[in-house]
């Protein structure tokens, strides 16, 4: 099995093969992640659908890269902006809720809801947006300081900053 640079490189090429493997291995947790920021399955399944339009449209511009970083982390960073992109879309397109349509929590809400108790949630919920997804990303993602910084489009030293911040902030909130 190659690994995911190794095939971006080849579908940089324009080899199909190794877009579809790049596709098997790549897609499963993609769509995890994905439906962790957002319960709405129909937006989960255009952002992928872009998103892998975009790695195909763009392999040559990662496999012609001179900087370091994980192909994996790049299509993250892909699938991230795409969904940004979903929700701008549905927001600009979107009528105003009247007061009797109740808010749809967001899948990845309502999983920290379950997981952390209120304390920890009204602290979280008290934490600057910049610092709530550093630790988003970092504790829930799962991901690197590197894969942070491409996911945020800050530099590493932000990303180490903001999560130092946000734990002695936390830290703070819950003594």
């Amino acid at each position: 099995m190659r690994d995911e640079e190794e095939l971006v490189r080849l579908v940089a090429g324009g080899d199909r093969a190794a877009f579809e493997q790049l596709y098997r291995q790549t897609a499963p947790w993609l769509a995890v992640r994905l439906r962790r920021r957002c319960a709405d399955e129909q937006i989960v399944a255009e952002v992928m659908q872009e998103t892998f339009l975009a790695v195909w449209r763009a392999a040559d511009r990662f496999a012609g890269a001179a900087v370091s970083g994980s192909a994996v982390g790049w299509l993250w960073t892909i699938a991230t902006r795409r969904l940004v992109d979903a929700f701008r879309r549905r927001a600009r397109d979107a009528a105003p809720l009247s007061a009797a349509e109740p808010v749809v929590p967001a899948a990845e809400d309502e999983a920290l809801s379950d997981v952390v108790g209120d304390e920890v949630g009204v602290a979280l919920a008290r934490l600057a947006p910049e610092l709530r997804q550093v630790l988003q990303a970092m504790v829930v993602d799962g991901l690197t300081v590197r894969e942070t910084a491409a996911l945020l489009g800050v530099p590493e030293g932000t990303v180490k900053t903001r999560a130092r911040r946000a734990r002695l902030a936390m830290r703070e909130a819950l003594s």
